[in-house]
């Protein structure tokens, strides 16, 4: 009952360090976790030894600087897959793909990118598709951009995917998406092609992913753009709202 007890203890301590870390932490120093634990320092670097084994958290840099692990992203993965997102999707995306004629997508955020769950190609000859299981990068895309743009993390990622010289027009074009609600790029990833997209959220207000619909520019017009982004707008919130938003 003792080591029982113990080892309880050790558990309760371990994911003390883990939620230690916040949103806008790149890194952090012992020092500055114990700050936020109630730990000695031998307890803390023998629980960070045994997390770093696991892949819970990493270390890297002088002073040692530590970080939450692949570990923490494939619970959040495994977590996200839960929630049954494609399933729930379905309605909504029928519905922009009768209504459009255009590809219709479902993308959720992972880590630094942002990857495709779920698509209904467009039945047209001339039409763009991306394929189940696509990863991009989610500072690329209106699909992208439009999931940076409501994320706590944006900064993060800004720092570490965007060149210093391009940050502060980035930041004023998130600016852009977070007060319309969409996001619309154009030529960007692939040539002729028209991407819009919302977001989806939820119940806590999180950002989980987007909606995106994408056609070529030569059969979407500013006219359809704007019939096809208040299509998208009332979708994924009916979408937000299936997880409580």
């Amino acid at each position: 009952m003792e080591k029982s007890g113990e080892g309880v203890r050790a558990v309760g301590r371990a994911l003390d360090i883990l939620q230690a870390f916040r949103t806008d932490d790149r890194g952090l120093t012992a020092s500055e976790i114990l700050k936020r634990v109630d730990l000695s320092r031998p307890t803390l670097y023998r629980l960070l030894r045994t997390l770093e084994l696991r892949g819970f958290v990493t270390s890297s840099g002088e002073p040692q600087q530590f970080q939450l692990g692949a570990a923490v992203a494939h619970l959040a993965h495994v977590w996200t897959s839960g929630l049954d997102i494609t399933t729930s999707a379905q309605p909504m995306m029928h519905r922009l793909w009768e209504e459009t004629g255009e590809t219709v997508a479902l993308l959720v955020h992972q880590g630094r990118d942002r990857i495709c769950v779920a698509e209904l190609p467009s039945a047209q000859p001339l039409s763009f598709r991306r394929g189940v299981g696509h990863r991009e990068r989610i500072t690329l895309g209106a699909s992208g951009k439009v999931v940076l743009a409501f994320s706590s993390d944006a900064e993060h990622y800004l720092a570490e995917l965007v060149a210093a010289q391009d940050q502060p027009h980035y930041r004023e074009e998130l600016a852009q998406i977070r007060d319309a609600g969409y996001a619309v790029s154009k030529d960007e990833l692939i040539q002729g092609a028209v991407a819009m997209a919302a977001p989806f959220f939820t119940g806590g207000s999180k950002v989980l992913g987007s909606l995106a619909v994408y056609g070529p520019s030569a059969r979407v017009n500013e006219s359809k753009i704007a019939k096809i982004v208040a299509l998208l707008l009332d979708e994924s919130k009916e979408l937000s709202k299936t997880f409580g938003l």
